[in-house]
């Protein structure tokens, strides 16, 4: 065994015999040239493949067979000899650090470009199978936003990837950082990976949001279903939801209200704008009909919610239906309004003019 992994390690023992019989027989130590030389053995045996826990046990099994018994100083030789690994060793662990961070590169590199679609598609999709993902199959995406910005590396990302390893082992998941906010991509067929990032990236943030695309086709799709993710983030942002995951899916409504801002900004204007002549302006009477129809136009849930009486409910609602002509009690008038409701929240009227 031990002659075959002499062979092996020949090369990465180089000259080390030499500097063996050298510090038996004056007591020198490595010089700086040799230590030089030595780590850069290091590197070439890292890159080489081989592991250094056997490589150093080269390296004492060639002290023990080079040093006669009783030759020169024993302190000397292992002076020696510890100069000999750790300058090794340091070579070794230099060339693991510089590859892993190459590796963490080409990944950044390419969940950069997976998520904002900048690179060529077809080549994008054989780079994914490198890191686990089919792109010719389905794909959804999880957002996690807490209060802090997260990076990868950080104590909340490496318990959420240690809780989705655990649960589900290799099974084609890619968990990362973007601008400081948690990303989950999986395929699209697996929605209880999604949810189960949910439930940890929710545990981990201290109550964040969680936002959820839906599952979109093809090398384009995660850019889709990422970007759809964050359209609802940011919704849930502007409408000031409670609900700790969310679902594109269930927001479709809002990117067809919004994509024609100035139509938008029109019925906002006309439906809400006699509000501001209000004692106090619009916002307490916006707050009234937004809580009026988050509880399904029950007068008294309302009230309870924005700590009035019902009597002041009533006047506030009565109220709103003489400055504004609609009333919010009848079906004709209370889709105009709940949709300009909607509009003023998204587009921060009245903080905002229009």
């Amino acid at each position: 065994m031990a002659g075959r992994d002499h062979e092996v390690f020949e090369e990465y023992l180089a000259g080390y015999a030499a500097l063996l019989a050298d510090a038996c027989a004056t007591g020198r130590r490595l010089t700086r040239d040799e230590i030089e030389t030595r780590r850069a053995l290091g590197e070439r045996a890292a890159e080489g493949g081989f592991g250094l826990r056997a490589l150093i046990a080269a390296h004492l099994r060639e002290a023990r067979l080079n040093v006669p018994a009783g030759a020169g100083n024993p302190a000397d030789v292992l002076a020696v000899v510890e100069q000999t690994v750790d300058a090794f060793a340091e070579g070794f662990e230099r060339s693991q650090l510089h590859a892993v961070r190459q590796e963490e590169a080409a990944r950044r590199e390419f969940i950069d470009d997976l998520l904002y679609g900048r690179s060529d598609l077809g080549r994008l999709a054989e780079r994914a199978e490198r890191f686990g993902l089919r792109l010719s199959h389905e794909h959804a995406v999880a957002i996690a936003q807490g209060d802090t910005a997260y990076e990868e590396g950080d104590t909340v990302p490496r318990g959420v990837e240690r809780a989705m390893i655990s649960r589900f082992g290799n099974r084609s998941i890619l968990l990362t950082t973007k601008d400081g906010r948690l990303v989950c991509v999986a395929p699209g067929d697996q929605d209880e990976v999604l949810v189960f990032f949910a439930k940890q990236a929710y545990a981990g943030t201290g109550g964040g949001h969680v936002a959820i695309g839906r599952p979109q086709p093809g090398p384009g799709g995660v850019v889709q279903s990422y970007e759809e993710a964050l359209s609802t983030l940011e919704l849930a942002h502007r409408l000031d939801l409670d609900e700790p995951v969310l679902r594109a899916a269930d927001f479709l409504v809002y990117p067809v209200l919004t994509r024609d801002r100035q139509a938008m900004a029109d019925l906002v204007s006309s439906t809400l704008g006699p509000l501001q002549s209000a004692r106090g302006g619009a916002q307490p009477l916006l707050d009234t009909l937004t809580a009026y129809f988050d509880c399904g136009c029950v007068s008294a849930e309302a009230a309870r919610r924005l700590s009035l009486s019902v009597r002041a409910m009533t006047y506030r609602l009565d109220r709103i239906h003489k400055l504004t002509g609609a009333d919010p009690s009848d079906p004709v008038h209370r889709y105009t309004l709940q949709t300009a409701v909607i509009g003023a929240r998204l587009l921060d009227w009245p903080a905002r003019p229009l």
